[in-house]
């Protein structure tokens, strides 16, 4: 039999294509937008040194027991590839502050669609799943990531997010240090400044048994970075008055550090609290402490620092230096004997760093408590290098902690907080501000004091920041730094003025975390073109970042 071959034949090849446009395929090709998913970016910074750094969360309502989750697609399109070393996926259930997550899936080499695979089971009601990201270790931390979701398999369902929106641009930044990290509980209090050397310094309190303030085995830390933050290295210990009179380490805690560099000289000073053993309710100091000893009291609380000099009457102020770019630090010099008025129940560092002003003279920002034990705020000064030092008159009362720039005019601005923030949450809520122009003999009360700068009382960060800009003027910005809220340590965020404080338009904020942390920070200038910041945050205790200038100063669209 012959078989004759036909005259008009369709190749296969050809045919195919459009016999797929017109066979129904099934749904679980088919991505439905449901309202029951839905998604939430939040404004964290994503930290290199942490491995999961949440970016987005996703809400997944009305679940059904025995329903599984099978799949997510992630987009990371906008992002640069080279930034991402891995994307995890965790379920967290009801729990929408990532907290007892378990590990869904991961994508090692993110790639612009990434499908991330697992199985999840889901509880019944809403169900939740969070979306991080690990950094490469090389990102440039001026860079930012982005992230979007494109479904999620449900069983043989394709779901889409039903409010997709144009995603978030996340900063990036540096976990310099977190919770256990060299088996610290917790690290507090952060310091930041830069050597003549371009060198970043970060001091903190190293809180190795809790998170709670002295009394208690804390001691002064400090890292270095010697690439404009985007590293760090080991962590060295600074102040450590060990098991000094014969008291267990926990009766000899050293807190609260501010850093000054000697802009004519390069030495570097930094100044912590010590508090041997305890001073009871009663201004009692207590005998006979040991290991097992359950005693505590706080300077701040009752009569736990007392008038008078010695180390079983107040809390004494501690002073050491570095004159080799923060590499080995000097044995500590007490200047409670120098400074401290006797009346006063306590003289103290304010956390944070000091300033060189233009004539030489070094200032470190302190506090304490006068004779009826009642909150101030002033400042310490030296005008021979650091030898001897002169504390001023109070600038103010009911007052703590404090930071100093120094003003065009010569004059230095002290920026405060003010205990009576935590009660008043109304126009005049805001940082208590005072000016002197003769190192704090006399102080005057700035305009802009109690209502320009809102806080929940808490500690804050200003710094004058001098520069180039692009047209070759030289100009100068003041930053500013706090949790902007009346109410809690939320929406940390960084405030520029452009005319010597006398104002901080909105326009010139930028936050960089609207998560709880603890809130405080401090500024310190990078180069001509960045600064950077270091600060208590919601991703990591010392959560470091660096911004660039012309971001901080063009108006926000």
């Amino acid at each position: 039999m012959i078989f004759m071959k036909p005259k008009s034949t369709i190749p296969v090849l050809k045919i195919l294509p459009l016999l797929l446009l017109i066979i129904p395929w099934g749904c679980k090709d088919k991505v439905e937008i449901s309202q029951r998913l839905t998604a939430k970016i939040f404004n964290y910074p994503v930290l290199k040194g942490k491995v999961a750094n949440p970016v987005l969360r996703i809400q997944l309502q009305d679940g059904i027991e025995g329903e599984i989750v099978n799949a997510i697609q992630v987009l990371t399109e906008k992002t640069k590839q080279e930034n991402l070393k891995n994307i995890r996926i965790y379920y967290t259930e009801n729990d929408s502050v990532f907290n007892n997550k378990m590990l869904f899936g991961q994508a090692e080499k993110p790639k612009k669609a990434s499908l991330i695979n697992g199985r999840q089971n889901l509880k019944p009601g809403t169900n939740y799943f969070w979306v991080t990201y690990e950094l490469a270790d090389n990102v440039d931390l001026t860079d930012k990531v982005y992230t979007n979701i494109d479904y999620l398999t449900l069983g043989d369902q394709k779901l889409g997010i039903s409010n997709n929106t144009e995603t978030k641009a996340l900063r990036l930044g540096v976990a310099v240090r977190q919770h256990q990290d060299d088996n610290v509980h917790t690290y507090r209090i952060p310091g930041l400044t830069t050597t003549k050397k371009g060198t970043l310094l970060a001091v903190y309190d190293v809180r190795r048994e809790s998170g709670r303030d002295l009394q208690g085995h804390i001691d002064i830390g400090v890292s270095r970075s010697t690439d404009g933050g985007n590293s760090w290295e080991p962590m060295r210990i600074v102040l450590d008055m060990g098991e000094w009179g014969g008291l267990p380490q926990k009766f000899n805690g050293v807190s609260d550090a501010n850093i000054v560099v000697d802009e004519q000289t390069g030495t570097i000073f930094v100044a912590g609290l010590w508090m041997h053993g305890v001073i009871n309710a009663h201004g009692v100091w207590q005998e006979n402490l040991s290991e097992e000893s359950k005693e505590w009291n706080h300077q701040w609380r009752t009569k736990g620092s007392q008038p008078g000099l010695d180390v079983k009457q107040t809390s004494q102020f501690l002073i050491t230096k570095s004159t080799d770019d923060g590499r080995t630090w000097s044995e500590p010099i007490n200047m409670t004997e120098m400074c401290k008025d006797a009346k006063w129940w306590l003289w103290a560092p304010a956390p944070g760093h000091g300033i060189t002003l233009k004539d030489g003279t070094l200032v470190i920002p302190t506090q304490g408590r006068d004779e009826n034990g009642l909150p101030f705020s002033n400042i310490t000064y030296s005008k021979n290098g650091g030898e001897t030092w002169i504390t001023s008159n109070p600038a103010s009362h009911n007052t703590t902690e404090c930071m100093a720039v120094e003003l065009s005019n010569g004059g230095i601005m002290l920026n405060i907080r003010d205990n009576r923030n935590g009660e008043n949450k109304s126009e005049t809520n805001g940082r208590a501000i005072m000016v002197t122009n003769d190192l704090g003999v006399t102080w005057t009360e700035h305009p802009t004091s109690h209502g320009a700068l809102i806080e929940p009382r808490c500690m804050a960060s200003i710094h004058r920041h001098d520069y180039i800009a692009n047209a070759g003027t030289s100009k100068s910005i003041l930053l500013f730094s706090n949790p902007n809220s009346k109410y809690e340590r939320i929406k940390q965020t960084i405030k520029v003025s452009l005319d010597d404080g006398k104002s901080w338009s909105k326009e010139y904020w930028m936050e960089l975390d609207e998560g709880r942390g603890a809130g405080y920070s401090c500024i310190t200038s990078i180069d001509n073109d960045h600064i950077g910041i270091l600060y208590e945050g919601s991703q990591a205790n010392m959560t470091f970042q660096k911004i660039n200038i012309n971001e901080l100063t063009k108006k926000n669209d």
